[in-house]
């Protein structure tokens, strides 16, 4: 379970790594935004079977651009709460992982759509690109979304 505190009325709110429908506060209903860790045992259950799109982070420890691009896409995950799940994976945790998505530089960036690829990004980029093609994926324009 994960704490949330409510940007609305601040009421803090336990979520689940994985559950079906949109996160609401428990105390005003509002939306929740949705940011949980994975790997390669609770992936499938955690992004693969979600009911909203997931933006998966492949990101390393070591790796600067992947801890600069964290808070705008805590950030993003923020403003989009109730239409996205942020699930950040670690890939010198998640070896299978990192291999099923050939991921040959980090960030790397996934947008899932009912547990199926949607869109990808390679590389951090400033939170207006990051939002405008977050923007276009969620709008099922997933052809000119691809970087």
């Amino acid at each position: 379970m994960t704490t949330v505190v409510c940007g609305h009325c601040g009421h803090r709110n336990r979520l689940p790594p994985a559950a079906a429908g949109r996160p609401r506060c428990g105390n005003c209903h509002e939306p929740l935004p949705w940011i949980v860790d994975a790997g390669d045992n609770d992936f499938a259950e955690i992004a693969e079977r979600a009911t909203l799109p997931v933006l998966v982070d492949l990101w390393a420890t070591w790796c600067g651009p992947c801890l600069r691009i964290s808070p705008a896409l805590v950030r993003l995950a923020q403003e989009k709460a109730g239409e996205l799940k942020l699930v950040k994976v670690d890939i010198d945790r998640a070896p299978v992982l990192s291999k099923r998505f050939s991921v040959l530089a980090v960030p790397t960036l996934l947008v899932l759509k009912e547990g199926q690829v949607a869109a990808r990004h390679a590389g951090a980029a400033p939170v207006p690109e990051l939002r405008s093609w977050l923007d276009r994926v969620l709008a099922n324009r997933s052809e000119e979304a691809r970087t």
